[in-house]
């Protein structure tokens, strides 16, 4: 198997110099950045397996480096995981909602980034595979939703949804399963490979806020990914009625984001 190739995009020096020591003695590929546009180059030309990216740095903070790299066919699919002071939940909205797969905030516990790291890698090299035991379709369609496993494209109705990759592969896992009831905790194992209490459950919360947004006529409401109380999410397989409009309005969307605390 081919060396799995990080690259880190920190400006503190003596954080950069202990992550790269440390994961090339796991035997990674590291490579370093001290800046976005460093970064982005950098990323360009070496094509990573996974990105490490701050927030906080000169000329280009991460979250336009994210957008930027999202917008790059080329990139778009390489795993973005955020590592950073920003803790508050606007923060991490903003970041997932550009494309980062997940977050991590300093000072972190080295154990838990390797476990992420290995999982997003994982995640990397199986793609979207199918489920053990099924035969890949082309397209998944549950009611109103279809999601197109060749263009990895979403649809409502005739509207067409843009995703990020981390909210694709969550609804792909739902459409695969509609009518079962899944916790954070199983997402995160099922999703992203990560082990048991290795990751925050509210990764999952943000990204299917961030999901309902898109597919929701009330994200407040929603009809398609439903919460069962202290159980966890269900892609109802139910009479779902047809959507009024594939997309919350900005004011909508605003909305959810006015305080931390999050409706799901």
């Amino acid at each position: 198997m081919a060396i799995a190739r990080i690259l880190l995009v920190d400006d503190e020096q003596d954080l950069v110099w202990a992550l790269r020591y440390s994961l090339s003695d796991e035997g990674y590929e590291v490579l370093t950045a001290g800046d976005g546009l460093e970064g982005i180059a950098l990323a360009q030309r070496c094509r990573p397996d996974l990105i490490i990216l701050d927030i906080v740095m000169p000329r280009l903070d991460g979250i336009q480096v994210c957008r930027k790299l999202r917008r790059d066919p080329e990139l778009a699919a390489v795993p973005i995981l955020f590592l950073t002071v920003r803790s508050t939940a606007v923060d991490r909205v903003r970041g997932l909602d550009e494309g980062a797969d997940d977050y991590l905030t300093k000072p972190f516990d080295l154990g838990e980034l390797k476990a992420r790291i290995r999982a997003q890698l994982r995640r990397r090299r199986r793609g979207l595979h199918p489920i053990s035991g099924e035969r890949k379709r082309d397209r998944l369609i549950v009611h109103s939703l279809e999601l197109d496993l060749n263009t990895y494209q979403v649809r409502l109705g005739d509207k067409t949804v843009p995703t990020t990759q981390a909210e694709f592969d969550i609804l792909h896992y739902l459409m695969t399963h509609p009518g079962q009831v899944f916790s954070s905790q199983q997402l995160l194992r099922q999703v992203w490979g990560y082990p048991q209490g290795s990751a925050n459950p509210g990764l999952v919360r943000w990204h299917i806020m961030n999901l309902r947004t898109k597919l929701e006529s009330d994200p407040h409401n929603p009809v398609y990914i439903r919460t069962i109380p202290h159980r966890g999410y269900i892609l109802d397989d139910g009479e779902l009625p047809p959507p009024a409009d594939s997309r919350a309005s900005q004011s909508q969307r605003n909305g959810l984001r006015g305080s931390a605390g999050f409706k799901v």
